[in-house]
């Protein structure tokens, strides 16, 4: 058995005719698509909503308080998940975003937020952090789903209507240049904000 594996180790390590050369770069090619094929159907498993929710600090807490926002059941019947607010859909920031995701695992292990109390006692850090984000980026992941070119304002609520459509057109950026400017605590809870007395 040692010999035939030495041997077939040879034949793919140092092919002497054309048809070995293809048979080595023909394995290659289909293990980079079988390795490629199961990164993608990973990275996109880490993406759907019985992932996010698979702990109970997420469970518990912030999904219990998306159940009741716009984005979990509205009129028209279209559900906005985890990652379309908290992950990009290009690739390269979606790589990022994965990255970054690995120290959320390092505070699961550590028990950082695992229990009702240490949350809430993060929460306002927990949420500056992802606010300080959409800041950056524009609220981007707002953009994936909402466009102003698709608003009509005139179906808006007046004070809604007052304070976006000047935003949308350029007119007047003073009451804020992007999404989250105005609507945080739109699918979770604010946090306690310490005031100083």
């Amino acid at each position: 058995m040692f010999n035939f594996v030495k041997r077939l180790w040879h034949w793919f390590t140092r092919p002497s005719v054309m048809i070995g050369q293809g048979v080595l770069l023909s394995v290659g090619v289909v293990g980079g698509i079988i390795f490629w094929g199961g990164f993608n159907t990973a990275m996109e498993a880490t993406n759907t909503l019985e992932f996010c929710v698979s702990c109970h600090e997420m469970r518990d807490t912030v999904y219990e308080e998306y159940k009741t926002s716009v984005h979990y059941r509205n009129a028209s019947g279209v559900r906005a998940i985890c990652s379309d607010c908290h992950v990009p859909h290009e690739w390269i920031p979606k790589m990022k975003r994965k990255i970054q995701a690995s120290n959320e695992l390092w505070h699961k292990i550590v028990g950082s937020v695992d229990t009702a109390e240490k949350f809430e006692a993060k929460r306002l850090q927990l949420a500056t952090h992802v606010w300080d984000t959409m800041k950056a980026n524009d609220s981007h992941e707002c953009r994936n789903c909402h466009s102003w070119d698709a608003m009509a304002f005139e179906h808006q609520r007046p004070r809604s209507r007052e304070k976006m459509e000047p935003v949308a057109t350029g007119v007047d950026l003073s009451q804020g240049s992007t999404c989250i400017d105005c609507h945080k605590g739109i699918a979770h809870k604010l946090p306690v904000v310490p005031r100083d007395d």
